[in-house]
Formats: C-alpha cells, sequence, structure tokens
C-alpha cells in the first residue's frame, strides 16, 4: 500500500478490494436513466426523482487525508464508506450495467477536476544532481588545464589526437561563461547555470573545428544543498573527447568556373577536398575570393552564404559556395554627379588608376577616400557602370560614377594658447575651400601675441594636375620675437610640392619654391641691450627631398627616413650684395625591440659662400629646444656676443639624439615612457665645431591618439652655461622625430 501526493490531493492506492454499495434511496449516477433494467413491476415502480449531482474530489478526499495522505491511505473503503450519493441499488453503477456508458459520459461532462499548480523548479536540487557525478565511460588518459579557481578542462593526453587544443583553449577561454562571470560568491545552482551554457560552447567550439562526433563531460563539485560550508570553492568541470576530425568532402563554387582568371581564383580559394574542416576557413577563404575577385576585374561578382552538408558516416562536409563571376572588366572614365563644382577631369586626376587598367576593387574605394580627403563633400558614393560587356576573353568596360554632396566651404577657426617658445597668442582665420574649383581655396589668418605678430594671406589648389600636389601662394607681413631674433618681415612665397599623406605615405616626397623677402631685424638683446637693426632684402630657391622607408607617418616603429634640403640665396643690406647656400640633411632610423621602440636620429647644416654678419639673424643656424636638443631653451645653443650674451646664429649644425619608446601598458597601450639623451653644436665656421657640444638628457611621456601622440618632455642641461634654465618642459603634438 502506497501514497503519492500531488499538489492538494491525496490519491489512494491498493485499498481494501471490499465493493463499497451505495445508502438506501439514493441514485449511483445523475444523469438520463433511460434503459436501465428494473426488477419491480410497472405499476408498483416508483415516480424516478431528481438525482443528486456528483460529488467533487474535495468532498471524497478530506482534509486529512491532504494532511496525513499515507495515514488515510492505508485506512482503505470500509463498509460504511460512501462513494456516491444514491442509495438506489437500480441506479448503482455496478449492477446498472445496461445504462452505464451514457451515464457516466453524461457525468463526465459534468465532473471537474482541479488542475494542480506546476511545481517550481528547486535550482539547488538540479544542480545537486550534477554534483560529483560519476563518469558513465571510460575516459582515456586524460592532461588537465586549469582556466581559473572554477573552471578546469580536461584533454586527451596525447596532443596528437587534438593539435587544435591551444586555439581551442584560447577561443573557450574568451567566450565562456563560467570565466567572464566568475564564480566569487556564486551559488552552486549558478555555476550549474553557466556550465551548461559552457558545455554548449564547447560542443560548438569542437564542431567548428571538424570535431562532429566529439564529446563533453560536465562535473561539478562544491557545495552540497543544507551544507553551510565547503571544502573548496564550486568547481566545473569538462572533459572533452574531440573523436575524429572531419575533413572537407566535394567543393562546388558555383559559376566560378566560367571566370577567365578561373585557375587563379580557384587558387585563392584555398580550400581543396580532404583539408581539416575547420569552420573558420571557409569564412576566412570566401573573404580571400571575393577580394580576389575584386582585384582582377570582376566588379559585379556576387558570391552567396555558403551550405555545408555533414556526411556522418564518411566523416566529411561538402561544401556549396554560390560564385557568380559576372565577367572581367576595365576602367573606363569617371564621372561627377557635379561637373561644376568637381568635374569629372578632376577627379580621374585624383584616381590612381588610368583608363584601360584592369578593375580592382580596392583603387575604387582608394578614389572614395581620396575625394572625402578633399573636405569639400559630406558625402560620396562611387558606383560601377558597364560601358560595355566583355566580348569572349576581352574584358568590358567599366565607368566609375561619384556622386556627391557638398560640404559647407566656409571655415571660421580660432585658438589661444602659451607656450614656453611662443608666449601667449591669440589666433584667428577664415577660410574658403573651393573658392576657385575645383579645390582652390583661400585662407586669411592673423595672429596677435607677445612674441608674434602675424598677417597672411594664402591661395592654395590642392590636388593640382595629379594627386597630392599641391600649388601654394602666401602674402604675409610679420614681427616675431624668438630667443636668438628680432625680426619685422613683408615676404612673398610660393611652393610646389608632393605630399606624403596618411592615405598614401609616399616612399618619396619633394617640394619646390621661391621666395622673395624684406626683413628689418636683429639679435635678440639680453638684459636690456640690444643690436642695431639691419635691413635685408633677400631672395632665393629652394628645394627639399625626402625617401621614407618608415613603418607610419606619424609614430613610426622601423625602417628609416632621409631629407635634404638645398637653399641658394641671394641677400643685400647696407649696399653689399651676398650669395650663399643654405643646406640640410637629416636621418632618423627607428628600430623595434619587443613593445620598444629606439629611435635615432642625426642631422648636419651648413651655410656657404658667406661669413655670419653678411647673412640675416633669421637665416642663420641655432639649435636648442624641443625638436633639437631637449635640456636647453629654443634657439640657446650656439655663438654667443662676448659683450652682450645675445646668441648670434652661426654657419654650421650638427645634432645627434637617441631616445627609447617604452610601452606600459597603461590605457591598452597608449602611454609610453621615453627617456632620451640629445646633443648638439653650432659653430660660426661653414664645418662643425665638435668641442662646443651641448648635451641634454632627460624623460618624456608619449599619449597616443587617433591623430597623432601627444608628447611632453622634461630635460636637463648636462653641461650647461650660465644662459640655460636647470629645467626645460616641452608639450608638443608628435613625436620629437
Amino acid at each position: 500500500m502506497g501514497c503519492a501526493v500531488h499538489g492538494p490531493y491525496a490519491y489512494a492506492q491498493n485499498a481494501s478490494p471490499e465493493v463499497v454499495q451505495p445508502a438506501a434511496n439514493e441514485r449511483a449516477i445523475e444523469g438520463n436513466a433511460e434503459g436501465a433494467v428494473s426488477q419491480e413491476s410497472p405499476s408498483e415502480a416508483p415516480a424516478p426523482a431528481a438525482r443528486p449531482a456528483l460529488r467533487s474530489l474535495e468532498d471524497l478526499i478530506p482534509d486529512s487525508a491532504v494532511e496525513n495522505a499515507e495515514g488515510w491511505a492505508t485506512q482503505g473503503a470500509g463498509p460504511a464508506a460512501t462513494v456516491l450519493d444514491n442509495p438506489d441499488p437500480a441506479n448503482d453503477p455496478v449492477t446498472d450495467i445496461a445504462g452505464a456508458p451514457d451515464r457516466v459520459a453524461e457525468e463526465l461532462e459534468t465532473l471537474t477536476i482541479a488542475v494542480p499548480e506546476p511545481l517550481t523548479p528547486d535550482p539547488e536540487a538540479e544542480a545537486l544532481a550534477e554534483i560529483d557525478a560519476p563518469d558513465l565511460i571510460d575516459l582515456p588518459e586524460l592532461a588537465r588545464f586549469d582556466i581559473s579557481d572554477e573552471l578546469e578542462l580536461g584533454f586527451p593526453a596525447d596532443a596528437e589526437g587534438f593539435p587544435e587544443r591551444a586555439a581551442f583553449l584560447a577561443r573557450f577561454e574568451a567566450l565562456s561563461t563560467v570565466e567572464t562571470l566568475g564564480g566569487g560568491e556564486a551559488s552552486i545552482a549558478q555555476l550549474a547555470a553557466r556550465a551548461r551554457a559552457d558545455q554548449d560552447l564547447l560542443q560548438r567550439t569542437l564542431r567548428n573545428y571538424g570535431y562532429y562526433d566529439g564529446q563533453v563531460i560536465r562535473q561539478l563539485s562544491g557545495v552540497r544543498p543544507g551544507e553551510d560550508t565547503a571544502s573548496a570553492r564550486p568547481r566545473a568541470r569538462f572533459d572533452i573527447l574531440p573523436g575524429p576530425r572531419y575533413s572537407f568532402g566535394e567543393i562546388n563554387l558555383g559559376a566560378l568556373s566560367s571566370a577567365v582568371d578561373y585557375l587563379d581564383l580557384r587558387n585563392a580559394f584555398a580550400i581543396q577536398p580532404g583539408d581539416p574542416l575547420y569552420a573558420d576557413r571557409i569564412v576566412e577563404q570566401q573573404i580571400a575570393l571575393d577580394t580576389a575577385l575584386g582585384e582582377s576585374g570582376y566588379p559585379f561578382a556576387e558570391i552567396e552564404e555558403p551550405e555545408l552538408l555533414i556526411d556522418h558516416a564518411r566523416r566529411e562536409g561538402d561544401l556549396t559556395l554560390p560564385v557568380e563571376p559576372g565577367g572581367k572588366y576595365v576602367f573606363g572614365e569617371v564621372t561627377s554627379s557635379q561637373p561644376e563644382f568637381l568635374s569629372g577631369k578632376h577627379l580621374s586626376r585624383i584616381a590612381r588608376f588610368d583608363p584601360g587598367d584592369i578593375y580592382r576593387r580596392s583603387q575604387e574605394f582608394d578614389l572614395r577616400r581620396a575625394v572625402t580627403a578633399t573636405g569639400l563633400v559630406s558625402t560620396v558614393t562611387v558606383t560601377p557602370r558597364e560601358i560595355s560587356p566583355p566580348r569572349g576573353d576581352e574584358p568590358g568596360v567599366v565607368a566609375l560614377d561619384v556622386g556627391i554632396e557638398q560640404a559647407k566651404l566656409r571655415t571660421i577657426s580660432g585658438a589661444i594658447g602659451f607656450g614656453s617658445e611662443d608666449g601667449l597668442k591669440v589666433e584667428a582665420g577664415w577660410e574658403h575651400r573651393n573658392l576657385f574649383p575645383p579645390e582652390g581655396a583661400l585662407t586669411l589668418r592673423g595672429i596677435l601675441g607677445t612674441r608674434e605678430r602675424l598677417a597672411s594671406l594664402s591661395l592654395k589648389r590642392s590636388n593640382f594636375r595629379a594627386r597630392d600636389q599641391v600649388l601654394t601662394l602666401d602674402a604675409y607681413a610679420s614681427d616675431i620675437e624668438t630667443e636668438a631674433v628680432d625680426a619685422r618681415t613683408i615676404g612673398l612665397r610660393g611652393t610646389f610640392e608632393r605630399l606624403s599623406n596618411l592615405l598614401f605615405q609616399k616612399p618619396f616626397s619633394w617640394a619646390l619654391g621661391g621666395e622673395l623677402l624684406y626683413s628689418d631685424e636683429r639679435n635678440q638683446g639680453i638684459d636690456g641691450v640690444e643690436s642695431p637693426r639691419q635691413d635685408f632684402v633677400i631672395g632665393g630657391l629652394f628645394g627639399r627631398a625626402t625617401i621614407d622607408a618608415s613603418d607610419d607617418l606619424l609614430d613610426p616603429t622601423s625602417g628609416y627616413r632621409l631629407t635634404g634640403f638645398l637653399a641658394p640665396e641671394v641677400s643685400q643690406s647696407r649696399g653689399a650684395t651676398s650669395f650663399y647656400f643654405r643646406s640640410e640633411a637629416d636621418a632618423t632610423y627607428y628600430q623595434s625591440i619587443g613593445s620598444t621602440v629606439l629611435a635615432s636620429r642625426a642631422k648636419f647644416a651648413t651655410i656657404q659662400g658667406a661669413g655670419v654678419d653678411a647673412i640675416a639673424p633669421s637665416r642663420r643656424l641655432y639649435a636648442g629646444g624641443g625638436g633639437s636638443v631637449r635640456g636647453y631653451g629654443f634657439q640657446a645653443i650656439g655663438p654667443r656676443n662676448p659683450d652682450t650674451g645675445e646668441a648670434t646664429g652661426g654657419r654650421s649644425l650638427v645634432e645627434f639624439s637617441l631616445e627609447a619608446r617604452i610601452e606600459t601598458g597603461l590605457f591598452d597601450g597608449a602611454v609610453e615612457v621615453v627617456p632620451f639623451v640629445d646633443a648638439g653644436s653650432v659653430s660660426v665656421n661653414n664645418t662643425p665645431d665638435f668641442g662646443l657640444i651641448r648635451v641634454g638628457a632627460g624623460v618624456g611621456v608619449r599619449y597616443k591618439t587617433g591623430f597623432g601622440p601627444i608628447r611632453v618632455d622634461v630635460g636637463v642641461p648636462l653641461n650647461p652655461n650660465e644662459f640655460d634654465s636647470p629645467v626645460v618642459v616641452y608639450v608638443s603634438l608628435g613625436q620629437a622625430f
């Protein structure tokens, strides 16, 4: 005899087999009694009476049964017990056989049984079932890997059976729910839920590496329900049984075979039948094939989503990647949606391809970026358009339609700041970036400060005759006071240059130009003692060339740069005319050692053909400052007037610098610490004098941003003179060199 309790009700099982008779004058089942067999004569039969309703389960099962189900079930059904309030044997469901089915069906239609509320799942009970569960299969020898205090993985000790184990572990550790959320104060139930999620992750990761028959066995250990403490923190363990690795079976690449470059394109999709079935490789090689199509002349190629059919009998996966190459093309013309603003002819100059070149998607993207970089448009689209279709092995022609929307072309700018070398200054400017289409800009600029006053007008034509070539004409009037020079100048300067920029860091860049200026200047006096002013009229040409083999324009970590500068000039002052050449060579070298970059620089400069007094103070050579020899003030290194102490400049210069850019790991590696040592010398002779070398040393900090590193350097002079400060601080944008 037993009892089971469900909800608010108790049901008796295996009760006494004694038949329970209904009480007298009561009918057994409410409902239609027609067809019942009667043992009385019709004249003696009493009139049928209404039958009472069938009792509910609440009436049949007393409250005591709910409170003590086991005891109530053992009582059985005694003679006095009644099930139905029906005293009439004629209507007893036991004896009234003929009409029983109809009556039972009728009564069942009105019978209502309360549905018990579902039980709330108990996570502690579920977790308990997982704790210290025994292994149900024979496991091979396993190697254990502790991921954290809450997580442990086991792999077959034979690494050859799972060569992807290291990559598998790294991927799982990055995505694991247990590892991400950690254990901490988590209960065993919480850990169990996270472990179930990790088990699914492990199973998916196994399939990603081609192990479709792999098994993951999960076990937990920790606090059991009812226990106050445990000998160890809750811990999840997974035993990984990868099983056999599947391979690629058939490879179907759709219509790729119709391409004229099929063999090259097929080799670009480097998956062959029999290769290990790695799901990541499908995505990687789909991207590689798409890139190869775009770079081989197929602007209209389409690749649909891949499908992988796993055959467990063969332990292979058949891959279908529908490809439609769409024909091969060459570049045609470039058209503009606003030809009066930026003509198609000008856009063709910006493009890095010529008509007839094989179409390359990267060139299309580059044109879009170049148009954006003009600063003249707010949005730009580039759309290939077929001009003529391919015929046999002869490629078709495709035009690029450039759609643009104009940006705001006028800009008003302003700035206020203070620098140890520049003093306090306020700057304002106005610019129209396309006053003379295409890309003809007019800029007005003014500076008012304690050491510099400037008014300038600049005309600039960007992308002049070719990409990244700039023609500039500047007219200006300035009054500048530096540490060594006080000059009032009116000048006109023109430059034609080919620039290196972030879109295209060029291995070779250059500039050519000329200038004509009138300057009233003198060397800066010290302690109120000033030299007499002198007028100069200077005209000259200049050229600069740079070979750049570094790996980054703003923050190089390897490679080198070489820059040469040459400027023949003529100067007239006090009725005397002088001819001389200003020349300069600058070399930098960068070498990475782990995460540290060693950077070095050497610079040599000379002025040949005239004495110091015939050369305007603003054209002489000086050293010292944040971009020269740190630890000394700007233009503080060099010859000085023996009577007044003022810096007079010289005709030759030499500088050396060495620094180590050391990553700290702070702010995701954005902060560097940079110890440095610099040295330099300036001589009145036209060859360097190494006997007057000044040396400075210090340490700096770099904070890397998207527009270059912010630099703060603190330097001290190691062999100062009486005019040098004990400590000098430099703040600027960009590396020192």
